[in-house]
């Protein structure tokens, strides 16, 4: 199987990662069943271990469900878990209305040991910090993390970057701040206190904006990254139709890019993505997740998933070598617009 390495530490992955946030968080919640998300994570396993390619990382959070991510990801480790490699996170409290960030050390200590019951296990390979909380110096919180390091409970510590899409463009000629230059800011401050391992952060053909100053800090320092979100919610695969329309509790009903005018705008990228993926006999979702690897060795895409089918597409990717020529079609198209411009 083709593996990647992330952090300083050398940790061990598959090419393509699980995002496992689909199964009980964020999407269509009448698509949301149990037993399937259970095969898919299964599956994902197994494309890993069949076809000598694929999936060990399986990235959930305690936020998602809330809990019930983690429970489901549990039933599965209980039977494999040296198959898999886990990444879950802390730091985000959810309400019926609301969610809000904790940082403080003792929760974030309970936390951690409430993830390991659901997921019943002994080590978590990867923890991560959901978001920074603002009334708690970052540096207090990462080394409440630091220390469930030393007491064996946690093998490594990533940050996720905040997602590109919570900043609006600046206006045309005016070029504004980096868009994680905060993140890098973060990143700089906690990397005195405890080696940061991994950073997740959103990258896809349809939001770049990772490439501009995230991965080359993380590619200088030998620290991962998770790109989250590489199938840009679902739209790069080719299987969304505009104005198809989505569930109330399906994020993307209110996401400004899924519009029914601004899908039929960004048509033009499914399309790019397809004639490049038909000279490999690949899907536009693997010819996307392609992409995504080809930004370096430290970079591991987590597209999600909730059924199998998906799941083994996805872990195909890792198959597909774009070429150079390949590389600078994809980078000739169109930027994706939202409601914004």
């Amino acid at each position: 199987m083709e593996r990647r390495t992330i952090g300083a530490g050398a940790l061990e992955v598959g090419a393509v990662g699980l995002g496992c946030m689909p199964m009980s968080w964020a999407y269509t919640g009448s698509r949301q069943r149990g037993d399937a998300s259970l095969r898919t994570v299964h599956a994902a396993l197994d494309a890993a271990g069949a076809a000598g390619r694929g999936v060990t990382l399986l990235d959930t959070a305690d936020m998602y469900g809330p809990f019930t991510n983690e429970l489901l990801i549990g039933r599965v480790l209980k039977e494999r878990r040296a198959e898999a490699f886990v990444s879950t996170k802390c730091g985000l409290l959810v309400g019926e209305q609301h969610i809000v960030a904790n940082g403080r050390p003792g929760y974030v200590k309970r936390a951690c040991d409430a993830s390991l019951r659901r997921l019943q296990t002994d080590t978590i390979d990867l923890y991560q910090l959901h978001r920074p909380d603002p009334e708690v110096p970052i540096e207090e919180t990462w080394g409440a993390m630091a220390e469930l390091v030393a007491a064996g409970k946690v093998r490594a510590l990533g940050l996720c970057a905040m997602g590109a899409r919570s900043h609006r463009r600046a206006a045309p000629g005016r070029p504004g701040p980096g868009l994680y230059d905060g993140t890098v800011r973060q990143l700089e401050r906690i990397q005195q206190v405890f080696p940061v391992t991994a950073v997740e952060a959103e990258l896809s053909v349809w939001s770049p904006e990772a490439l501009d100053t995230l991965l080359p800090w993380c590619a200088a320092r030998g620290v991962g990254v998770l790109a989250a979100m590489p199938l840009g919610n679902g739209f790069l695969t080719g299987t969304l139709t505009p104005g198809q329309g989505f569930e109330p509790d399906d994020l993307r009903a209110r996401h400004p890019r899924f519009t029914a005018e601004m899908m039929a705008a960004n048509q033009s990228l499914v399309v790019g993505l397809r004639r490049v993926a038909e000279r490999h006999g690949a899907t536009p979702a693997q010819a996307a997740l392609a992409w995504v690897l080809a930004q370096g060795p430290h970079v591991v895409p987590i597209p999600g998933a909730k059924r199998e089918r998906w799941a083994v597409e996805n872990a195909g990717a890792a198959a597909v070598r774009l070429t150079e020529a390949d590389l600078a079609e994809i980078a000739a198209l169109p930027a994706a617009l939202g409601s914004w411009d």
